[in-house]
């Protein structure tokens, strides 16, 4: 089960799992754009059931559930990925903007797990795979109440997780925590800024992030940092979250903002999807990266750790020989 299924990280994630051989359920707000993740996927050998439905709403997604299962079986693997956010510093925003974020981005995340955890907890067995950000650990300006919603799914995941540790139940639930990614939300997520928004460097392309959520789908590592720049964002803060505040209040408001201005008439997707369909990737190709070297070695920690310990030994070995070698003779008398 995917959310947010039908643009951005939620499609390369559905194209990622359909190339391994899964079934798919999808969720998403825009019909056409799920019937068009459905031709890919099912292209890529999937058996692909779509479900068009608002993650605000809990009878929605349950109802989805109750569909997919149907069709689909059991769901194994349930990803909370559906999100929106406002462009916007504090004071512009309005009560029901900040309001409507948070119950896609935060309550959506809950009511996915809602359902996900009724299904799981009655098998004991299940995974669940929350689509968190750098930005939990360390906000930003301009996109408060995106940040306040993160910050509160790590919260609330990691006391489930104490409560399934507890239980001595085998669900297991684990947070993934993008970076700035190349995805069409900086065209259609609402904006009161003066020009167009863009994401925090460096960029990595949705395929990037699509992968980081299949492996810990099928890994039981309880976060996994995806980018160089979520790794040094988080530990960051937690070294220095004074001199963290003065550099984003420095580079962050700008960094948010190309030299384009903002179209105030264009149409944005706060409370209904925006129509047409725009893909995973949005307009940062130029500069987006393909690969992340820091997802790779976090994913490779065995492979890493025996080489250093293979290398370790040699060095030892080679050295040890040395000093030997190197032994004066003993005269003769």
């Amino acid at each position: 089960m995917i959310t947010g299924a039908g643009a951005g990280l939620g499609r390369a994630t559905a194209r990622e799992f359909a190339r391994h051989g899964a079934h798919l359920g999808l969720i998403g707000r825009d019909g056409h754009r799920l019937e068009a993740v459905r031709s890919e996927v099912e292209a890529l050998g999937a058996r692909t059931v779509v479900v068009s439905a608002d993650v605000a709403d809990a009878r929605q997604v349950e109802a989805a559930a109750e569909c997919i299962e149907a069709e689909l079986g059991p769901i194994d693997i349930w990803i909370n990925g559906a999100m929106t956010t406002v462009f916007a510093p504090l004071h512009a925003m309005s009560a029901e903007e900040f309001k409507r974020v948070t119950e896609v981005t935060y309550l959506g995340n809950v009511n996915g797990t809602l359902a996900a955890l009724k299904r799981m907890r009655a098998r004991d067995r299940g995974t669940i795979v929350q689509v968190g950000s750098a930005l939990a650990y360390r906000p930003i300006p301009l996109q408060t109440a995106y940040c306040g919603a993160k910050h509160a799914i790590k919260g609330y995941t990691e006391g489930l997780r104490c409560e399934l540790l507890n239980e001595g139940s085998r669900v297991h639930v684990t947070l993934v925590e993008m970076p700035g990614l190349n995805t069409p939300q900086f065209d259609w997520c609402r904006s009161h800024l003066p020009k167009r928004a863009r994401p925090v460097a460096p960029v990595y392309q949705p395929e990037v992030g699509a992968r980081a959520i299949y492996w810990a789908a099928h890994h039981r590592r309880r976060q996994l940092y995806v980018g160089v720049s979520s790794l040094l964002t988080i530990w960051g803060n937690k070294l220095a979250p004074g001199l963290m505040d003065r550099y984003l209040a420095h580079n962050a408001v700008d960094g948010q903002q190309t030299g384009e201005p903002e179209d105030s008439s264009r149409a944005d997707n706060l409370w209904q999807p925006v129509a047409g369909d725009r893909g995973a990737r949005g307009r940062f190709n130029a500069e987006a990266h393909s690969q992340s070297a820091q997802l790779w070695a976090s994913t490779h920690r065995g492979e890493i750790g025996f080489a250093a310990g293979a290398a370790l030994l040699l060095a030892g070995a080679l050295l040890g020989g040395r000093k030997r070698r190197r032994r004066p003779l003993l005269s003769r008398r």
